[in-house]
C-alpha cells in the first residue's frame, strides 16, 4: 500500500460509514477529509440527518432534508461559529455579507461539532497565513485507527478493560473473612474429623457381623446372644455418638459462616461507601444491590453447607480408601476404575460452568436493573402510561435470564447422571472381582459384604463430590463480583498525613485547576478566588462545566490539574469527611430518606436535640408546614419524599443544610422547580442560609443571581469572565449574549 493510499483510508476513517460512498465523489484529487459531523436536526428541529466535512481545502456540508452538497472554500472573513442552548447544538457559517448556512443538532454530536470548529479554524488561519498547521492532538489512533473524542489522550479501544473470568481460587480470598473465627473452625474441623470416623463404625461392623453371626447361623450354629448384643450396641452407639458430632459440627460451622457472611456484606457496603462518584456513575443501582445482597448470600450458603458437604466428603473417601486397602488392596484398586473418567469429567466442564455460572449473574443483574428503575420511578412510568413498555422490558429481561440458564443446564444436565452412571459401573465391576475372589477363597462374604458397604459410601459421596463442581462455580463467580468492589481504590483518596481541618473562614483558592473525565477534558486553565462570605454565581450554557467544578470544591471528584485551596491549604490534605463537614449542599433536586421529617433534617447531625431541628425549620420557613402534618415532626415521609410537594422538601433540604451550620454552600438552582409563591418562601429561606457564609450558586435563570457578588460566566470548561451584573451587561460579552437570550425566550413565551 502506498502512503498515498495510505492517507486516502485513514481519511475516510474519519467519516461515518454511512457516508463514504457519498462524500467521495464530491472530493478532489489528494483532498484529505480531516473531521466531520453528523447533523441530525433539520430547521424545524425534526430529525434529518445531514452532514458536515472539514477538508485542507474547503468547508463541504450537505444540509438535512437536502439532495445537494454545498462547498465553501477558506477565504478571508469567513467564520464559523458554534454555541448550544436548550440541548441544541448550533453551527452557524458567515462572511462579511451575512450568514452563508446554518447547521443544528443534537448535543450527542457536540464533541464532534467542536472538533469540526477547531479543525476549520486551524485550516483557515493556515490558507490566510500560508503556514502550515502545526496539529495539538490526534484524529485517528496509531493501533487501531479508531477515531479519537477531542482532548482523548488514549484510545478507549485499545485502553479497555479486558475482562477475565473468574477463578475457583477467588474462594481463597474470603480467607480474611474467616481469619476472626479460625479457632472455631479448628473446632468445627475436630468435630468433623471425629463424625465423619464415627460414620465409618456401621460400615466395618457389618463384616465381623456376617463371619461371625449370621452366616454361622444360617450354617446350623448356636448364635452367641452377647456377641449380638455388643454388634448393635456398637451400631448404636456409632448413630448416636455420629448425630451428637454432626449436629455441634453443623451448629458451629454455620454459626461461623452467616458471621462471614455478615462481615462480607458489611466490608462491601462500608467500602462501596468511601468510593468517588466516578465509580457510581458507570453503575447500575440493581447490579450493586444483587451484589452485595444475593452474591453474599450465596457465598454464606456455599460456605456452611456446601463446603463443608465437601470437606465431609473428601474426609469420608480418605477414610473409606484406608479401610478398603485395610480389607483387600486388590478390591481397592478395582474401586478406583471409574476416578480418571470422573476427573476427566470434571476438568472438561469446571471452565464452561464457571464461565457460564459468572454470565448467568450479569444476566441476572439485568432482571434487578430493570426492578431498580421502574420501582422508584414508578409515577414517571404511570404518568406516560408505560406500564406495558416496562412489563415488556422486565419480561424481556427475564427471558434471557431464562435463555442463558437453559443453555447451561444442557450441560449440568448430562455431567451429573453421567457421573451417577460412572459410579454405577464401578460398583458392578466391584461386585462381579468380589464375587469372583469369594469363590477362590480369597475373601469371606463378610469382608466383602463390608467392602461394598464402603464402595457405597465412597461412590455415594464421589458422586456428590462432583456435584459441588456447580456450587463452587456459582460460588467463584459471586465472589469475584464482590471482591470486584472490594479491589476498587477510590479515585478521592485519603492523605498519607492528614492535616485537622481547624476553623474554617471560608477562602476559596482555585488555581490552574483542570479535570478530565475518562479521556475528555471538562474543566482546564481556572484560575478564581472566592473570599470568606462572598456569594458566586456560576452561569453559562449546559455542558460548559459548572456541576463539575462544584463536585471538585466538594471533593466528589479529585482534580486532574492544578489545586484547590481551602484557606490556603490543599483540600487534598484534608479527611474527606473532616472536609465536607464544613459545606452545605442544596440541589435543585433534593433527595429526602424514608423516615420522619426530624429524621431528615438532622441527617448532618444525628444527635441534633429537638429545639435545634425546630430552629432550623424555621430559619429554613419549613415549620408552619411541618406543624400541619398528622404527627407534625415525628410524621413519616416517603421513599424520596414523595408525601410531599417540591417546595416541602426543598425547605426541608435547606433546614437539612442549616442545622450542620457549614462555612460552604453549594446551591444547584435551588428555586427552579416550583411556583412563584414557594418561590418566594424558599428565596427568604435561602437569604437565611447564605448569611455569613461563602456561597456558590449555580443558576440556568440568572435572573436569581440579583444577590450574587460576582458572577463567574464558564464557556466549554473555561472561566471567559468574571465580574458584576452591571460590569458583564457592560462588557456585552458571553453574559451578555447569555442573558438577552434567556431575555428573548422569556418574552416569546410570555406571548
Amino acid at each position: 500500500m502506498t502512503i498515498k493510499q495510505l492517507s486516502v483510508n485513514n481519511s475516510f476513517a474519519l467519516l461515518p460509514e454511512a457516508w463514504q460512498s457519498d462524500i467521495k465523489p464530491q472530493l478532489s484529487p489528494e483532498e484529505n477529509v480531516l473531521s466531520s459531523v453528523e447533523v441530525d436536526l433539520d430547521a424545524r428541529l425534526h430529525f434529518v440527518k445531514g452532514l458536515i466535512v472539514v477538508t485542507d481545502r474547503r468547508l463541504l456540508a450537505k444540509s438535512p432534508g437536502e439532495t445537494e452538497w454545498k462547498a465553501w472554500p477558506y477565504s478571508k472573513g469567513l467564520q464559523l461559529r458554534h454555541h448550544d442552548h436548550a440541548g441544541v447544538g448550533h453551527l452557524e457559517l458567515l462572511d462579511e455579507n451575512g450568514r452563508l448556512a446554518s447547521w443544528r443538532f443534537t448535543l450527542g454530536q457536540n464533541l464532534l461539532a467542536i472538533r469540526v470548529l477547531d479543525q476549520f479554524k486551524e485550516q483557515l488561519e493556515s490558507h490566510i497565513t500560508g503556514l502550515p498547521v502545526v496539529h495539538t492532538d490526534q484524529n485517528v489512533c496509531p493501533s487501531c485507527k479508531a477515531i479519537l473524542e477531542p482532548e482523548q489522550d488514549e484510545c478507549p479501544v485499545c485502553t479497555k478493560v479486558i475482562y477475565t473470568p473468574p477463578s475457583t481460587w477467588t474462594l481463597f480470598r474470603l480467607w480474611r473473612f474467616a481469619q476472626p473465627y479460625r479457632w472455631q473452625l479448628a473446632a468445627g474441623f475436630a468435630l468433623m474429623l471425629m463424625g465423619t470416623a464415627a460414620h465409618m463404625i456401621p460400615a466395618y461392623l457389618t463384616m465381623p457381623l456376617m463371619d461371625n453371626v449370621l452366616i454361622p447361623y444360617q450354617n446350623g450354629q448356636d448364635v452367641d446372644p452377647m456377641l449380638v448384643a455388643m454388634y448393635m450396641g456398637g451400631l448404636f452407639g456409632s448413630a448416636i455418638i455420629a448425630w451428637v458430632l454432626s449436629w455441634a459440627k453443623t451448629y458451629i460451622l454455620a454459626l461461623v459462616s452467616e458471621r462471614i457472611g455478615a462481615d462480607l456484606r458489611t466490608a462491601t457496603y462500608e467500602h462501596l461507601l468511601k468510593l468517588s462518584l466516578e465509580y457510581f456513575g458507570g453503575k447500575r443501582t440493581g447490579d450493586l444491590m444483587s451484589r452485595i445482597g444475593s452474591e453474599s448470600d450465596r457465598i454464606c450458603v456455599f460456605l456452611s453447607l456446601h463446603l463443608l458437604d465437601f470437606a465431609t466428603d473428601v474426609l469420608m473417601i480418605i477414610m473409606t480408601g484406608v479401610a478398603l486397602v485395610y480389607i483387600n488392596p486388590w478390591l481397592a484398586l478395582v474401586t478406583l476404575v471409574p476416578l480418571p473418567f470422573i476427573a476427566w469429567m470434571i476438568h472438561v466442564v469446571r471452565d464452561r460452568l464457571r464461565t457460564g455460572f459468572e454470565k448467568i449473574d450479569r444476566v441476572w443483574g439485568e432482571v434487578t436493573n430493570v426492578l431498580a428503575d421502574t420501582i422508584p420511578g414508578i409515577r414517571v412510568v404511570k404518568a406516560f402510561a408505560q406500564e406495558q413498555r416496562e412489563a415488556t422490558r422486565f419480561r424481556d429481561a427475564n427471558k434471557h435470564n431464562l435463555a442463558v440458564n437453559d443453555k447451561l443446564n444442557k450441560i449440568w444436565s448430562l455431567f451429573s447422571p453421567t457421573v451417577s452412571f460412572l459410579t454405577e459401573i464401578g460398583l458392578l465391576v466391584v461386585w462381579s472381582f468380589g464375587i469372583w475372589q469369594v469363590s477362590k477363597n480369597e475373601i469371606t462374604v463378610g469382608a466383602l459384604t463390608a467392602t461394598l458397604a464402603y464402595i457405597t459410601r465412597f461412590y455415594g459421596r464421589l458422586d456428590s463430590m462432583s456435584r459441588i463442581v456447580s456450587v463452587t462455580q456459582k460460588s467463584a463467580s459471586a465472589a469475584k463480583r464482590i471482591f470486584d468492589i472490594l479491589d476498587h481504590v477510590s479515585s478521592v483518596p485519603e492523605p498519607a498525613q492528614p492535616v485537622s481541618v481547624k476553623e474554617v473562614k471560608g477562602q476559596i483558592e482555585l488555581r490552574e485547576v483542570g479535570f478530565r473525565y475518562g479521556n475528555r477534558a471538562v474543566n482546564r486553565g481556572i484560575n478564581l478566588t472566592i473570599k470568606p462570605g462572598e456569594m458566586i454565581g456560576l452561569v453559562g450554557h449546559s455542558g460548559s462545566g459548572k456541576s463539575t467544578l462544584v463536585n471538585l470544591i466538594c471533593r466528589f471528584y479529585d482534580v486532574s490539574e492544578g489545586a484547590i485551596l481551602l484557606d490556603g491549604v490543599d483540600i487534598r490534605s484534608f479527611p474527606v469527611s473532616d472536609y465536607r463537614r464544613n459545606i452545605g449542599l442544596v440541589l435543585q433536586e433534593p433527595f429526602l430518606f424514608f423516615g420522619t421529617i426530624a429524621e431528615n433534617i438532622a441527617y448532618g447531625k444525628p444527635h441534633a436535640s429537638r429545639e435545634e431541628i425546630i430552629a432550623s425549620a424555621r430559619a429554613a420557613h419549613a415549620h408552619e408546614f411541618i406543624l400541619r402534618l398528622p404527627q407534625g415532626y415525628d410524621s413519616m415521609v416517603g421513599e424520596r419524599g414523595q408525601g410531599l410537594s417540591g417546595g416541602e422538601r426543598q425547605r426541608i433540604s435547606i433546614a437539612r443544610a442549616l442545622l450542620i451550620d457549614p462555612r460552604i454552600l453549594i446551591m444547584d438552582e435551588a428555586t427552579s422547580s416550583v411556583d412563584s409563591e414557594t418561590e418566594k418562601e424558599i428565596q427568604k429561606a435561602l437569604d437565611n442560609l447564605v448569611k455569613g457564609r461563602t456561597t456558590i450558586a449555580i443558576a440556568h435563570r440568572l435572573s436569581t443571581l440579583h444577590k450574587a457578588d460576582r458572577l463567574v460566566v464558564l464557556d466549554r470548561g473555561q472561566v471567559v469572565e468574571v465580574g458584576s451584573h452591571d460590569e458583564l451587561m457592560a462588557s456585552e460579552g458571553a453574559y451578555f449574549r447569555l442573558y438577552e437570550a434567556q431575555a428573548r425566550n422569556a418574552k416569546v413565551g410570555g406571548e
